[in-house]
């Protein structure tokens, strides 16, 4: 293959490389961004695996939002690749906001009264918790992150069809200019020698 490295990168590097990039994360959403409107399916098709993706994204399934997002978009039809490239939305720069917004939501909606608790902090109470109150945690995380991550869905539905069509429409466009033009320049080669033909019959009369 043209330009490949030969050095061959290991899983742990692949994955480390996937939520923290090189180079930088503008960079790495515009490759993704291309990658979902070049992936061959049906706008629909892209457009629902991808939002599986995201709402993945929201919820509190760390490490296994890339499985739980397949795992829906095969269950539904969509797109299995979109629904993975859709988790990259959870990542280092998202992930402490995502958390907050989802556990303040879910106590207001649930009223339990407990304090916030702070990113940084979570994973230290964490280890002092009993089961009751690690579910209790759980399932705040989960009302939130189930409000936020459907309305993120369904944004990135609305976003992602509409980006879809208008890309393959344009695509298509090019592609027929570029037929066009390519029958004309036949076109034009064809009458050229034509010409010649008669010219030289015409000389030879």
């Amino acid at each position: 293959m043209l330009f490949r490295t030969r050095k061959q990168m290991r899983l742990w590097d692949r994955i480390w490389i996937w939520f923290w990039p090189r180079r930088s994360f503008a960079r790495s959403f515009r490759y993704i961004g291309k990658r979902v409107l070049r992936i061959p399916a049906t706008p629909h098709v892209v457009a629902l695996g991808l939002s599986i993706g995201i709402f993945s994204a929201f919820t509190p399934f760390y490490g296994l939002h890339v499985i739980f997002s397949m795992l829906i978009a095969w269950g539904l039809s969509a797109n299995v690749a979109a629904a993975a490239i859709g988790t990259a939305f959870a990542n280092p720069l998202t992930i402490p906001f995502i958390f907050s917004a989802t556990y303040e939501l879910g106590q207001a909606i649930l009223h339990d009264g407990k304090e916030s608790i702070p990113m940084h902090d979570f994973f230290e109470l964490l280890q002092n918790r009993s089961c009751k109150e690690l579910w209790s945690i759980f399932l705040t995380l989960f009302v939130g992150s189930a409000i936020l991550g459907s309305i993120a869905a369904i944004l990135a539905y609305i976003l992602t069809f509409n980006a879809t069509k208008r890309f393959r429409r344009r695509r298509s466009d090019w592609i027929a200019r570029r037929l066009e033009t390519c029958l004309n320049r036949e076109g034009s080669k064809k009458k050229k020698i034509k010409y010649r033909i008669d010219a030289h019959d015409h000389r030879n009369r």
